[in-house]
């Protein structure tokens, strides 16, 4: 779920940075920089692991500032195809479910990806798995909130400008990253499901 890249980067230092030791100084720019940033190809960034190398520092003579090559590992959020993970129900739609993890909200589980059959209920905005066991059907809503247990599909990264006039309320070509996954396989879904005795 989580894994460690190295980056090689020139870290800027404003000369309002001066004061501060230059490798805490460094790490400040860097995580500034990259906290909750998604990384191309690479995933969500979490925090610096490590500084591996600081190299010489230089500065312009149209800049007040110094800039420095360093080398370091980041901690980034990009789970593995076939992993299975546990989440909580943000919201449902006509086309699936968004799922969040706490600090990552773009999970979705498409209509196709869900247990069958399924069906969404307009009146409660929420979908229904009409579960057959022994000839009784039961009605098994996915409710907000529901803790859910599923498996990542893939995950697709979208390039996105800095600037634009989409709404990413209301387009998915806007999220950076987007993990796709699917509860339609025994043991996955809501964990209240598969409690003893439930169903």
């Amino acid at each position: 779920m989580f894994q460690l890249i190295k980056i090689k980067d020139n870290i800027g230092l404003s000369p309002s940075l001066f004061k501060v030791e230059q490798t805490r100084a460094i790490k400040e720019v860097i995580n500034t920089k990259l906290a909750n940033k998604v990384l191309h190809q690479h995933g969500l960034c979490i925090a610096l692991h490590d500084i591996l190398e600081i190299g010489d520092s230089y500065s312009f003579s149209s800049d007040p500032g110094t800039y420095t090559q360093v080398t370091y590992r980041y901690v980034v959020f990009k789970p593995f195809e076939d992993e299975v993970l546990l989440g909580r129900i943000k919201r449902s739609t006509p086309e699936g479910v968004w799922v969040t993890l706490g600090f990552f909200d773009d999970v979705f589980i498409p209509e196709a990806y869900l247990q069958s059959p399924c069906s969404f209920d307009k009146d409660e905005n929420c979908w229904v798995w009409e579960y057959t066991d022994g000839g009784d059907t039961h009605q098994l809503y996915m409710d907000e909130k529901e803790e859910i247990r599923f498996r990542v599909v893939k995950v697709m990264f979208t390039d996105v400008p800095k600037k634009s006039d989409t709404n990413p309320s209301s387009s998915s070509s806007s999220i950076p990253m987007k993990i796709i996954a699917t509860v339609s396989e025994p043991g996955l879904g809501l964990m209240s499901w598969w409690k003893e005795d439930n169903i």
